[in-house]
């Protein structure tokens, strides 16, 4: 009903019965600007009386001046009714405001002013006001949540019960490119739901929001333009009160960066801390790379520093397709990845099929459904390329930005592998190989036997064959490390030339070789053994120089000897000391009596050792007689070795194991020492020595300290220098080493005599002979057994005191046992002789005795032919004794 219904009479009444009614406050301005009329809800809102608001001024109330009425036209009349009904529609003021009340609290109005057109009636505005104080609460919360929202870099989605899209946040714009009034009233799975998204994460989001559970899951979803976007959704149902869902909040966070690049970063690092294969590695990387782009294969191939291409990764590629690419040369035409290694530059093939770089490739990926292939190059830190990272399409395309962040993130860890495994590989090479060689070294020859044992078929044999290279010393030490070098790579390449397919060869070190002969039964390994030894008997050529090459080689089988590498290696290498002791450039098989000769020679290699150590080592001594007079020439200082257990070891098993034990050395300085201190005790002593030799092997003379040495212990035992003898084989005569020279040389200046030993025995040269500083040549012992009856070693000992006498140096021939030895030495003018004629080696304290007797008995006989000569003189046979005696006297 319209107020311009009410009668005169009876409309105040009603309309203020009516204004009481309604909920919004009403104040009625008089033409003043004060409060004509008021309704309860007036009073409420501004928390006073009602008739305390009647003529009070709106300022008074907190009101705006802008409230106050504006004056009446002219002719304006009116009553109550036609107040309200000449009210505007629209107000001519309205604001909204805070106002305090009389009690200190706060309010929130809403004030809306219209100006009255009647002048019959004294109010002249009507004010309508509302409490918006909680509307405004719930307005700065939401504008507030809005702005948090705005600010996050996680995507906001709220979505009603049926998924249809309420709200979303600027970050939601930022990452997929709908803005809010796009996305608004969309479907969400429908906006961001695409081709490669798994659909069963999909439902288990929806199964999770009807259990009124919230829910996490990794989710690859679209954007605007079909890009691909991995996301982390965080879902979460909110229901009202009778528990039906109301809405979803949806929380999405662009996971790229940050948790799948980061998590094949991971894979690498911790693969490439596990050790593992460079070939695991690249195959789990491609699988984690399918997985965060499901729509590519992909493939990662490594080009060696040929330029040729091998495959290291590619699990869904087809096998005959990655193995037909292994060896590939890289080049301009070359497929994609060909090409991109080629020209260090990404190569993208749209179409394989047509395109003129795939033409005599394209079968492989054509065939396996491939369409399009994306090629980079990975490149290592010195900028070459070590490898290629390519992305298979099934649809004639190119790649997308998410498969463009993939691939840089992964050429960087393609080549942080692929580096290391280079570096491995380079270290393995140098660790695990002879540098000289290439072939296997001492490090990784026990697997490479593991290796051909595992390999072994049940029921078969495998021999392994320990080589060591003949006289490879001398060859060493007559023409250079450098010619010895050349003569061992040789000596590989013989060898290698010699194994068939399946069999290894290693190097173990020095001169010895290793060869696992693969499925060889005993003739089997006897007829490749005798093979071998013919191959190395050919002479090498160096330089000018055919150097004779041969080698002493020891077998061992499996399983018949032994079924342990270590076991089987040191069977071979018993048998090859058996060979070499058979006359070297032959071979021999294990045999339990090897082994326990190898047990014997280790434990006297042991107790040499603790002799050594604990001095318990003694000289003996043996004279050398001259032969013109019988007169102490001088006397040679002999080792010998008593042990506790083995008893007395003979110098001739513990001189050559000194020279394999690398003892002998030690052995030559202790006997200089220990032998120039007797020398000074017999002086002391009275007793008249020429000199005292001393035996030394050709290893003390590459001692460059060697002269000072023997200066420095000649000193200290107050000897001349020409006391000393240094006694030398022929080994020496071989070594052509500077060193060497120069040490002879500096001991001959010294006045050291040097007496080379041994003498035609050996390789001796003349003309080196002729060069050396020497002062006595020794005539082995083996001449002198046939000496009185055989003409040929006569004719050979002739010749050596001819060589002597011809270089003036003094001859001394070894072993004289017999008289007839000593005079036919004699006739030939031999200079000294030593033997058992005279003398066994003796202890210094039996020795000091036998010099005395001898001493006497010499005198003895140089009385008995003054004696003689002077009855011949007097002619009184039977008084000269009695004269003699006298003068003796």
């Amino acid at each position: 009903m319209l107020a311009s219904e009410f009668q005169p009479a009876a409309s105040a009444p009603l309309l203020s019965a009516a204004l009481d009614r309604v909920s919004e406050a009403i104040l009625f301005l008089d033409m003043h600007g004060r409060v004509h009329r008021a309704n309860k809800a007036a009073a409420a809102l501004l928390r006073r009386d009602l008739a305390s608001l009647v003529g009070a001024e709106p300022t008074d109330l907190g009101l705006p001046e802008q409230v106050m009425p504006t004056p009446p036209p002219d002719d304006a009349t009116g009553d109550a009714a036609a107040e309200i009904r000449g009210a505007h529609d629209e107000p001519d003021f309205a604001c909204e405001l805070t106002i305090r009340h009389p009690d200190g609290s706060r309010s929130r109005i809403q004030l809306h002013r219209y100006d009255l057109s009647s002048d019959l009636a004294p109010a002249r505005a009507l004010l309508l006001m509302r409490d918006v104080t909680t509307e405004v609460r719930l307005r700065e919360r939401d504008a507030l949540m809005s702005s948090v929202a705005d600010r996050s870099n996680r995507a906001v989605v709220v979505a009603d019960h049926n998924l249809n899209i309420l709200y979303t946040n600027a970050a939601f714009a930022s990452i997929f490119g709908y803005s809010a009034e796009e996305a608004l009233g969309q479907e969400v799975e429908k906006l961001l739901v695409g081709r490669c998204t798994d659909p069963a994460i999909v439902e288990r989001l929806k199964q999770c929001i009807l259990d009124e559970q919230g829910v996490e899951e990794d989710l690859l979803i679209y954007d605007k333009a079909g890009h691909e976007i991995w996301t982390t959704a965080h879902v979460k149902a909110h229901r009202n009160r009778q528990g039906k869902v109301k809405y979803l909040v949806g929380l999405l966070s662009d996971i790229r960066e940050t948790k799948q690049l980061r998590s094949l970063q991971q894979l690498i690092m911790s693969s490439l801390a596990s050790d593992v294969s460079i070939t695991t590695i690249a195959d789990e990387l491609c699988r984690q790379v399918e997985k965060l782009a499901p729509d590519v294969v992909c493939s990662i191939l490594h080009v060696d520093s040929d330029g040729r291409v091998h495959p290291l990764g590619g699990p869904s590629l087809p096998p005959a397709y990655s193995a037909s690419l292994d060896g590939v040369a890289i080049g301009p035409e070359v497929g994609s990845c060909g090409t991109a290694a080629y020209l260090c530059q990404p190569v993208l093939a749209r179409d394989i099929d047509t395109d003129p770089r795939w033409q005599p490739y394209k079968a492989g990926p054509l065939g396996a459904g491939l369409r399009a292939c994306w090629s980079t190059p990975i490149q290592g830190k010195d900028g070459r390329v070590i490898g290629t990272f390519a992305f298979y399409f099934r649809e004639c395309r190119g790649p997308s930005p998410w498969h463009e962040q993939i691939v840089q993130a992964c050429v960087q860890l393609g080549s942080l592998a692929i580096e290391r495994q280079e570096v491995r590989s380079t270290i393995s090479q140098v660790a695990y190989h002879d540098m000289l060689t290439g072939l296997p070294n001492r490090a990784r020859i026990p697997s490479m036997i593991a290796e051909a044992i595992k390999a072994c078929p049940e029921g078969s044999h495998l021999a392994v064959a320990f080589l060591d290279a003949d006289n490879f010393k001398d060859v060493n030490d007559t023409l250079g490390h450098a010619a010895g070098d050349e003569f061992l790579v040789g000596f590989a390449n013989r060898l290698r030339a010699q194994i068939r397919p399946g069999d290894m060869l290693g190097r173990l070190g020095g001169d010895e070789f290793v060869i696992v002969l693969q499925n060889r039964d005993p003739l089997e390994a006897s007829l490749a053994a005798a093979r071998i030894t013919a191959a190395l008997a050919m002479p090498l050529t160096i330089g000018k120089r055919q150097v004779p090459m041969s080698a002493s080689m020891g077998l061992s089988l499996y399983p018949d000897n032994a079924k342990d590498i270590e076991t089987l290696i040191k069977q071979a290498d018993q048998a090859m000391y058996k060979a070499k002791r058979g006359g070297r450039a032959t071979y021999r098989f294990f045999s339990a009596d090897i082994d326990k000769l190898a047990e014997e020679r280790l434990m006297h290699s042991t107790a040499l050792r603790e002799a050594i150590a604990s001095e318990a080592l003694t000289l003996h001594y043996q004279p050398q007689i001259r032969t013109r007079d019988g007169a102490i020439h001088g006397v040679e200082a002999l080792a010998r070795w008593h042990d506790p257990v083995l008893g007395e070891v003979s110098p001739a098993k513990f001189i050559p194991l000194a020279e394999e034990c690398g003892l002998i050395e030690q052995i030559g300085v202790w006997s200089i020492k220990t032998a120039c201190q007797q020398m000074a005790s017999w002086r002391r002593a009275g007793l008249d020595i020429p000199c005292i030799s001393v035996n030394l092997s050709p290893i003390n003379f590459q001692n460059v300290n060697l002269a000072a040495m023997v200066a420095q212990i000649l000193a200290a035992n107050d000897l001349p220098a020409k006391m000393l003898m240094l006694e030398i084989t022929e080994g020496v005569i071989l070594n052509e080493r500077a060193t060497v020279i120069a040490t002879m040389n500096e001991l001959r200046n010294m006045g050291v005599g040097l007496s080379l030993d041994d003498f035609g025995t050996g390789y001796s040269s003349l003309s080196r002979l002729a060069q050396l500083p020497i002062d006595e040549l020794k005539i082995d012992r083996s001449f002198m057994r046939d000496f009185e009856n055989d003409s040929g070693t006569r004719a050979i000992v002739t010749a050596v005191v001819r060589v002597g006498q011809s270089l003036d140096v003094a001859v001394v021939a070894e072993g004289v046992e017999t008289e007839p030895q000593r005079k036919l030495l004699a006739e030939l003018g031999c200079d000294a002789m030593q033997g058992f004629l005279f003398a066994r080696p003796m202890a210094a304290s039996a020795f000091s005795r036998w010099l005395l007797d001898y001493s006497a008995h010499r005198a003895s006989l140089m009385l008995r032919q003054v004696g003689r000569a002077l009855a011949q003189a007097t002619g009184s046979a039977t008084a000269a004794p009695a004269r003699v005696a006298a003068a003796a006297s």
